[in-house]
């Protein structure tokens, strides 16, 4: 192993889902990791509903010395990426002061998402045997979060799908949290003369909001018999997201001076530390 290499720690934090099938799938994507780099020492731990949450993997990641590179595989920065994993690693620090604890920025909306969800429509579009995209809406479809800079970047890349594709309509939707909802966004699109509708969720993996996306739409097709729908792909197993999460630990490695971590300068954080504010997560 490259004595670099043996020095380091990824740690991997997932979001965690009450679904079991979701935290299995982010320890399938940490095992293809291994394969694909078996020179890399890569651990797993969640935010929250799972056995190894943040504190125990950081110090178990801790456990091996040297630098421990903490990667966050969430899409956008909401309170978990700002607030709750750097408290963690902060306290992390505390307890193993002879370890560096290195954050990396979360996977954003960026061009390897985009290229990812382009395909993903087009997957889409050919089970519904290749239609018009002028009458053929799409919707975008994120979890939703009290952070309207999230909220943003989801309809940051909706816009850009738009941009790249001759649909007349490409729509954001939440499955909680903000709004608007996916059964509104469907109606005001059939309200605009959509024939065919697909549905991209922007997720990584698997988990109760993925199974509850798919009786959503199962019900739609109930509802609006006279519409077709297709269910395009969450993001998963893609090269791209390898590739970004290679880009991100280079970014935080590269420059071994102390780091500002996305979050030290977050005004929200700073009013939340300053009135003794701690993250709270709400379902």
């Amino acid at each position: 192993m490259n004595s670099n290499l043996q020095a380091q720690t990824i740690l991997l934090v997932g979001h965690g889902s009450r679904e079991p099938s979701g935290n299995l799938e982010i320890q399938a994507f940490a095992d293809l990791w291994r394969g694909r780099e078996p020179q890399r020492r890569i651990e797993v731990c969640f935010i929250e509903f799972a056995d190894v949450l943040l504190d125990v993997g950081l110090d178990n990641a801790a456990q091996h010395g040297g630098q421990v590179v903490v990667v966050p595989l969430i899409l956008n920065a909401a309170g978990h990426v700002k607030m709750e994993i750097p408290e963690h690693i902060e306290h992390a620090r505390l307890r193993h002061p002879q370890i560096e604890f290195v954050y990396c920025r979360h996977l954003g909306s960026c061009e390897e998402i985009l290229v990812i969800l382009k395909r993903n429509l087009r997957k889409a579009l050919h089970e519904l045997d290749v239609p018009d995209p002028r009458n053929t809406g799409v919707i975008v479809l994120g979890r939703g979060s009290s952070d309207r800079v999230a909220n943003g970047e989801l309809a940051k890349m909706a816009r850009w799908l738009y941009e790249e594709s001759d649909h007349d309509l490409v729509d954001i939707a939440f499955t909680g949290i903000t709004h608007p909802r996916l059964e509104s966004v469907v109606q005001r699109q059939i309200k605009q003369e959509m024939r065919q509708i697909v549905v991209l969720p922007f997720y990584l993996f698997t988990g109760t909001l993925i199974e509850r996306i798919r009786r959503q739409m199962s019900r739609l097709q109930s509802q609006y018999p006279q519409v077709h729908f297709a269910l395009g792909n969450y993001l998963g197993f893609e090269d791209e997201i390898y590739r970004l999460l290679q880009q991100r630990i280079v970014e935080a490695t590269a420059d071994r001076q102390p780091q500002m971590m996305e979050c030290d300068g977050c005004k929200y954080r700073e009013f939340a530390a300053d009135h003794g504010q701690g993250h709270h997560h709400h379902p």
